[in-house]
């Protein structure tokens, strides 16, 4: 086995263990605290988590533009100087931004007690996450892979233990998980800052405000940002037009189904976490039969992992029967796993290292538009919920195909006939999952799944006959 095989499983290993760990937690607060904390606690805990996921927003895609300018160099030759002056520069905007927005709240006299606070502990990680993103965002790019792991994994096990400890007390208040989540990151915050030391602490005699590297980092990040946040509100716009037309217990039912289905991305989010700064090193030439053989692999591993409904379900039936309206619709978001998976490993990957960030950000813009069109017509017009949870789906079908197309044109691969398939494999499983929820149901997806292998057997046997290529060098 070559070197850069030999490094990237072991990245690879860091990652997932991490990704798996993260998994395995996740897990276990989606499952206990609903069970524990009532339905409308449970509503809050879920509008804190979805505002707070946009907070990314606010560093104007600083980090974006330092993870996409600086991705495949070594920290090594990283100038220790110039990003000491940005890291506290970005310290120095969040913290104003953040007192314009707690200003805000007083000025439009916001009256709801459980909003203010949840207002309040966004602008409060908003703080930490952003200024710890950067320190993230240097870590993955120069490859600094193990660093990155152990930040993920200690966040993750502190926020697990602070919740069992509260739960296990007594407390059944969402403002007390919000406060495990603030405590966890703040803490990992520490811990990022301990591993860039040679970064955040120098003398203040090397700090100097460089506008010019700021203005670069914000104009190459900015679109990538916006990408990331269009890629959000294309679900994000049909979650609050659900927050907004139905009430906190319907909003928080359809986002415990949201969080259950978005468990599927760990492994790809472990792959594709260490696949930018390998495929920035990585000569252009060999960037189409690299994707091919990622993307034979990765769709196989998907529409394999999709079997797993069917066992998840009857135990989140037997395990949460107060949610047992909202996990009828488990069957209509899972394959969203299918178009996010290829959307973070794949496509935004590859559009990352050709840097094509202005595509994304359109391509993204289109979908976010088409979010808004049919929320307003299934949410706000017919006020109809499951149309609007088929939506979700529908949004990123739509998406991963008007992506996929164009970047197959870049890297000049033909994919028509595989989103064609993908589709359908799509659709029997939804349509099977709606109607047959029975062993007999996971038979005939199965048959399926068997039939879909077949078809791509010439894709599988030239995808191992190149991972082994890989492997041996």
């Amino acid at each position: 086995m070559n070197n850069k095989a030999i490094t990237f499983m072991k990245n690879f290993s860091y990652t997932l263990s991490s990704n798996l760990i993260s998994m395995i937690i996740s897990t276990i607060v989606i499952l206990v605290v609903p069970k524990l904390i009532g339905v409308e606690e449970y509503g809050f805990w879920q509008i804190y988590l979805f505002y707070s996921a946009y907070i990314g927003f606010m560093h104007f895609g600083w980090n974006d533009g330092i993870y996409l300018r600086y991705g495949g160099k070594d920290y090594s030759d990283l100038n220790k100087d110039l990003f000491f002056s940005q890291f506290w520069m970005l310290f120095i905007f969040q913290l104003l931004i953040g007192s314009v927005i707690i200003g805000g709240s007083y000025t439009f006299n916001i009256s709801d007690n459980n909003m203010r606070f949840i207002l309040l502990m966004t602008v409060i990680c908003m703080l930490i996450v952003n200024v710890r993103l950067m320190l993230i965002y240097i870590l993955q790019c120069t490859n600094r892979i193990k660093e990155y792991a152990q930040i993920v994994m200690m966040e993750k096990f502190l926020y697990c233990f602070l919740i069992v400890l509260f739960l296990l007390v007594g407390t059944r208040e969402y403002k007390i998980l919000i406060i495990a989540d603030i405590a966890g990151k703040l803490i990992t915050l520490l811990y990022s800052v301990y591993c860039c030391k040679d970064i955040v602490f120098k003398k203040i005699s090397n700090f100097y405000f460089n506008y010019r590297e700021t203005a670069r980092n914000v104009s190459v990040g900015l679109k990538l940002m916006l990408a990331n946040i269009a890629s959000m509100l294309i679900i994000g716009i049909v979650r609050f037009g659900i927050e907004r037309t139905w009430d906190v217990s319907t909003f928080g039912k359809v986002s415990l189904t949201l969080s259950i289905s978005n468990l599927m991305m760990v492994f790809v989010n472990a792959i594709g976490i260490i696949m930018f700064p390998v495929l920035r090193r990585t000569s252009e030439d060999k960037l189409p039969n690299v994707y091919i053989t990622m993307r034979t692999l990765l769709m196989v591993f998907l529409f394999g992992l999709l079997i797993s409904y069917y066992p998840l379900k009857a135990f989140l039936l037997a395990w949460l029967p107060q949610y047992a309206d909202s996990l009828l619709y488990m069957a209509l978001l899972f394959p969203m796993c299918v178009y996010e998976g290829k959307m973070a490993l794949l496509i935004n990957t590859y559009m990352k290292t050709l840097r094509k960030e202005r595509l994304m950000l359109l391509i993204n813009l289109v979908s976010v538009l088409l979010s808004i069109i049919l929320t307003l017509l299934l949410v706000i017009v017919f006020k109809n919920l499951l149309l609007s949870v088929v939506s979700i789906v529908v949004l990123l079908a739509f998406r991963s195909a008007l992506a996929e197309v164009f970047l197959s044109r870049i890297i000049n691969v033909t994919v028509y006939k595989d989103i064609l398939l993908e589709f359908f494999m799509s659709l029997i499983f939804i349509l099977i999952g709606w109607f047959m929820y029975s062993w007999f149901g996971a038979a005939l997806y199965l048959l399926a799944l068997s039939f879909y292998i077949f078809i791509k057997k010439k894709d599988i046997k030239e995808m191992f006959k190149n991972i082994k290529q890989l492997v041996i060098g």
